[in-house]
Parts: structure tokens; sequence; C-alpha cells
């Protein structure tokens, strides 16, 4: 008889969308079209739809440590990602676990402003993202926006990227990914390993449904860092299954919906 190889595991440390389209539902819905078994950690509730967000509910933070802890002790962990870290706090407190548990192979996506524009992040909670988790990833993954606040400077090219990818490497974190999708033109996402950088070209594709654009892509990174991938391939992988989903994305709700993540599935 056949041995079968065990499916890998990978948790998300992340808010709770109810709208379904981003947070912890994304990458639920990435982690399984990768074959990778999710594990949650919730480490925030929220009341939204397509339309925006309307109530904001923080979970304790020993109980999203109760809900690390509890996973880690149980199952094989092959990666991680955090999305949504409410405050300074909470940041410690996850990138603490991460230490105490050796979870390997983390992704931060640092969630600092939505797609409206509101900060989700206090700057005192972007200096603990910089000083506690950054230097804990194996990929950091900001679109524009974020890292011009982790930088607290604009980025106004492709070689102000570049240098903000080296510099954000420069915090402890072995790779960076800055995403292009804000820029006008064609998307083209930066990747800065210490060694080199690497463009990946994109296609603008034209949808009102990207609601959770930015989670699904750091969910399909860490779930291809889970299945054995190294950094450039999880990243160039994770790029074609966002624009796929995106390009096969159908309309639901009435504001921006979310991506078609089973798109291989069929109409």
């Amino acid at each position: 008889m056949s041995r079968r190889r065990a499916q890998p595991c990978a948790l998300s440390i992340a808010g709770s969308d109810s709208g379904g389209g981003a947070g912890i539902q994304a990458d639920i819905r990435t982690f399984s079209a990768f074959g990778v078994h999710p594990l949650t950690a919730l480490a925030a509730l929220t009341a939204q739809n397509s339309l925006g967000v309307s109530g904001v509910q923080e979970v304790p933070e020993e109980f999203v440590l109760e809900q690390i802890r509890t996973v880690v002790s149980d199952f094989r962990v092959s990666a991680a990602k955090t999305g949504m870290l409410a405050g300074p706090s909470l940041v410690r407190c996850v990138a603490r676990a991460v230490r105490e548990l050796e979870i390997p192979n983390l992704v931060v996506d640092p969630v600092i402003i939505s797609k409206s524009g509101s900060a989700l992040l206090s700057p005192q909670g972007i200096q603990s993202l910089r000083q506690e988790l950054l230097p804990l990833a194996r990929i950091v993954t900001p679109n524009l926006p974020e890292a011009e606040a982790l930088l607290g400077r604009a980025l106004a090219g492709l070689r102000e990227m570049q240098e903000a990818a080296r510099e954000i490497h420069s915090w402890g974190a072995a790779c960076v990914v800055i995403k292009g999708g804000h820029r006008e033109g064609e998307p083209t996402d930066v990747l800065y390993d210490g060694s080199g950088f690497v463009l990946f070209q994109g296609e603008r594709i034209q949808t009102i449904s990207d609601h959770g654009t930015g989670c699904t892509f750091s969910a399909a990174v860490a779930a291809m860092l889970a299945k054995g991938s190294e950094p450039r391939e999880a990243v160039g992988e994770a790029k074609q299954y966002v624009s796929e989903a995106l390009r096969r994305s159908v309309p639901l709700g009435s504001g921006r919906g979310p991506l078609n993540h089973f798109f291989f599935l069929g109409d």
C-alpha cells in the first residue's frame, strides 16, 4: 500500500470579515484552493459587507494567544500569516507567540490602511510592527500605501519601490514584496531577498470584485511556503492565482465583492 504525503497546514492570525471577502474567510478559501489545511486564530471580529465596515470588536489578547498555542500544540504548522492586528499590544503578543512556538515561514501582511483609505493601525502599532513582527517574517507583503506608512514617505516610482524594499529588508525580514497595484498603469510587484531584485509584471484587470486581494495574495504565498516552495516561486504563483481569481470573479453584493477563489472548479 502506498503512503500518501501528509497535507501541510498553514495558520492565519487575522480578523474575520462577515461579508466573506477578506480576512480569515479569504485566507481559509485560499489555503484550501492550494491544498493546504487552514488553521485560524481570530484577532478581531468585524461587521461588514461589500459596502464597508460598520463595526469592529477586538478579541482579547490572551484568547488570541490561546488559539495559537492550541492549534500549534496539535497540528504541524508549516507556515503562518498575519493580517489585521488592531493595536501595538496585540502585535507584540503575536510576535511573542511566533518566537516562543518557533512558527516557521511567517508571512506578514501589514494591514495598516483599508481599501477606502481609513487607518487600521495606529502609529504606535506601526512601530511595534516594524520592531517586533517584521524581523520574524520570511516574507513581508505590503501594498504601496502600506509601504509608505511603514517608511513615512511617498514612493513615486519603481526605483523608490526598490529602495523601500531594501530598507524594509534591513529591519530583519528575510524577503520583501512591495505590490504595485496602486500605481498607474500595469501593476508591477517588486521582490527583494537580500541578494537581488525580481520584478513580477502583471495585467490590470478591470473588476469591482477585488475585496480581499491583499489577504488572498499573502495567504497564497503562505500556502506555497507551507508546501515547500522558495519565496520567489511562492510569490510568482501567488500573483498568477490572484490575477486569475480577479479575472474569473463574479458580482456579489452591492459594492466591492470578493475574488473567485475557486475559479478552477468551473462555472
